[in-house]
Parts: structure tokens; sequence; C-alpha cells
């Protein structure tokens, strides 16, 4: 908790401008000195692409979907459709994937927080 307190002094709110363009990927926090333990970032997939298969390990990760058609595939479970709009929740130790099966570009912005 101390290290906590310690990290959070000098953190300062902050704007980042989104490059809605064909850019793949945009930083937009990196953690420290950033953020306490968040990082984020926005992914353009083209049609047919995937992020490929990773683990959240000690992060929980929260997908918000700008645009696009995709599949959230969780290792073990039934691919969820995900689009427009579509808030996606992966908890810890997860193994997943982010696949677009549309016809565009499928983007959306990722947060992951450190639980332990």
């Amino acid at each position: 908790m101390e290290r906590q307190k310690e990290a959070q002094i000098g953190l300062k709110a902050k704007l980042t401008q989104l490059e809605m363009n064909e850019t793949e990927y945009q930083r937009i926090l990196n953690g420290p000195p950033d953020s306490v333990t968040m990082r984020s970032g926005m992914v353009r997939l083209a049609p047919g692409t995937s992020v490929g298969i990773h683990n959240t390990n000690s992060y929980e990760e929260l997908i918000i979907v700008l645009e696009g058609k995709g599949e959230f595939r969780i290792t073990g479970q039934e691919p969820l459709a995900i689009e427009y709009g579509t808030i996606a929740y992966c908890p810890p130790e997860t193994e997943h994937n982010v696949i677009n099966t549309g016809s565009s570009a499928l983007r959306y912005i990722y947060v992951v927080a450190k639980v332990k």
C-alpha cells in the first residue's frame, strides 16, 4: 500500500488525442509515471486478422469496441460476438484473443490494471 501511495505522488491528469486513422496501435497509458498500474492502448485490426492469443496474467482487462465487428475468444469458452458499443471484461490469468470477423476495420481500446 505504501508503494502505491508513493507511485501516486506526482501523478497528473492527462489528455490524449486518439488518432482515428490507419495506425494499427496507439499507446494511451503506459503505467508509471502515467498511472499507478493502468496501461491502455487503441488497436486497429484489419479484416481477418487477430491480436494473437495472450494471457492477462496478473492483470484484468477491459475492451471497449469503437468500430467494426469481431469475436472475443477466451480459451475454453464459446466465442463472444463484439461490435461497436460492446464492452468486454477479461479476468486475471485468462488466455484470450480478439479477432476481426467483419469486412472493415475493428478498432477497440483496451485497459489493463494489475490486481496482484
